[in-house]
């Protein structure tokens, strides 16, 4: 007898499960697209997915089953945001006009500006306002196509203040839809009390940061800002050994700014991903390679600064890196929380395809997080997160920008939000 279905989106137009019949390079064969597909969903999981003339040979429908008609749209996994800065009280739109007139980041960051400001904010805010603030945020993103979501500390910058932030985290995986994957980012800049002290700020966050969050299970990943100016390789390297030592995994914001090396501190520590990545060496992209790095790139901040320049994303695939791409998005370097946006941006100024973008906030996005082996494809057994995008081709999803796409979307087998009419 066939498993009973308690859920079917069917008819999809496209239906891209991200588990291809075969093992091709090409990023289009990757997609597993099955034109007129179906997807059947039970307890939260998938059941099967295939074209929908053959449903009736591998599915019973349960009494009561539900079904969604996907005619004429698109179905795919949800988006996952692999790096983002959630959680901060007030907004830095007068720095933006500043860097139209020609500030640069950094020198917004000495006059304390920059990410000082936001921390200042923050720090002020109660759980109870961030709790709200955090909701909105993952709203939107929800709206957007978006069904999991990493999330930094990194503007409380003290034991009280970036303990407040991860606390607040946790009350949204609690209340919220979206799957929430909090990081701690206590090493994100030396805070105003600590200045001239970076190496006492650096035993804080190692000697007494770090143990109460892993202690009290508060974080995934363990994450720092290694770039020039704040904290160095050798920095960088002790922080991450010791979040390690308290079960966080390690990520970094790498070569963002200056070609300091981060690619290759992030290989040699086995981190999950490498993340910015503007000024990597060929040398960084080789041990990012060869060790499973994944390279989480950032389109958007680019474009919101000005930098003139995008991570080599073309080179990092020629080199077998796996590409992830997500928002960074944050009050001060951008201000977004589109996934659709980033992959039209990534088009337009990296050169990668709409199906190498696709990828990169699906499955790629999820090797980036750990995750793999339950979000990012829409394969048997794996958590049924999946959006419909009212468009006839996936290629639409970049090509016609600037606009929600979204129909519906399905959070683990239950519709959680659909576009009104």
């Amino acid at each position: 007898m066939n498993p009973e279905a308690d859920l079917l989106v069917e008819n999809a137009a496209q239906l891209l499960t991200l588990s291809p019949a075969r093992n091709s390079g090409l990023a289009e064969d990757r997609l597993g697209i099955i034109p007129s597909g179906t997807v059947a969903i039970k307890g939260g999981r998938v059941l099967w997915a295939g074209p929908s003339h053959q449903t009736s040979k591998h599915i019973t429908l349960a009494p009561g089953v539900k079904t969604l008609d996907a005619s004429r749209k698109v179905v795919m996994p949800g988006f996952i945001d692999s790096h983002t800065h959630l959680l901060f009280a007030g907004s830095r739109e007068k720095e933006f006009e500043l860097r139209i007139k020609g500030a640069t980041y950094q020198e917004i960051a000495a006059k304390e500006g920059g990410i000082k400001s936001t921390v200042q904010r923050t720090r002020q805010a109660s759980k109870e306002e961030l709790v709200i603030i955090g909701k909105k945020h993952l709203n939107t993103m929800l709206s957007l196509g978006t069904t999991t979501v990493e999330a930094k500390s990194g503007y409380g910058l003290s034991t009280k203040d970036e303990i407040k932030m991860l606390e607040v985290l946790q009350d949204l995986v609690r209340e919220h839809p979206l799957d929430v994957v909090p990081t701690f980012l206590g090493a994100h800049e030396i805070p105003p009390e600590y200045a001239g002290k970076k190496d006492d700020y650096i035993r804080l966050v190692v000697e007494e940061m770090i143990p109460a969050v892993g202690q009290r299970r508060l974080a995934t990943f363990c994450d720092v800002f290694c770039e020039e100016g704040v904290f160095s390789l050798e920095d960088s390297r002790r922080i991450l050994e010791a979040g390690r030592r308290f079960g966080l995994l390690p990520k970094l914001h790498a070569d963002e700014l200056t070609p300091l090396g981060g690619a290759e501190l992030a290989a040699e520590l086995g981190a999950a991903s490498a993340d910015h990545l503007l000024f990597v060496s060929e040398k960084g992209m080789e041990a990012m390679a060869e060790k499973g790095v994944v390279a989480t790139l950032l389109p958007g901040t680019a474009f919101f600064l000005f930098l003139g320049r995008y991570a080599p994303a073309r080179r990092m695939i020629e080199k077998g890196v796996t590409v992830a791409l997500a928002t960074d998005f944050n009050p001060g370097s951008c201000m977004t929380q589109s996934l659709p946006l980033i992959t039209t941006i990534a088009c337009t100024q990296m050169r990668l395809s709409p199906a190498e973008v696709i990828l990169g906030v699906t499955i790629n996005a999820a090797r980036a997080l750990r995750k793999e082996n339950d979000v990012g494809s829409l394969s048997p057994g794996k958590q049924a997160d999946l959006i419909i995008l009212d468009i006839p081709d996936y290629r639409h999803l970049s090509y016609h920008f600037g606009i929600n796409h979204v129909w519906k979307v399905i959070k683990k087998g239950q519709l959680v939000w659909e576009r009104s009419l």
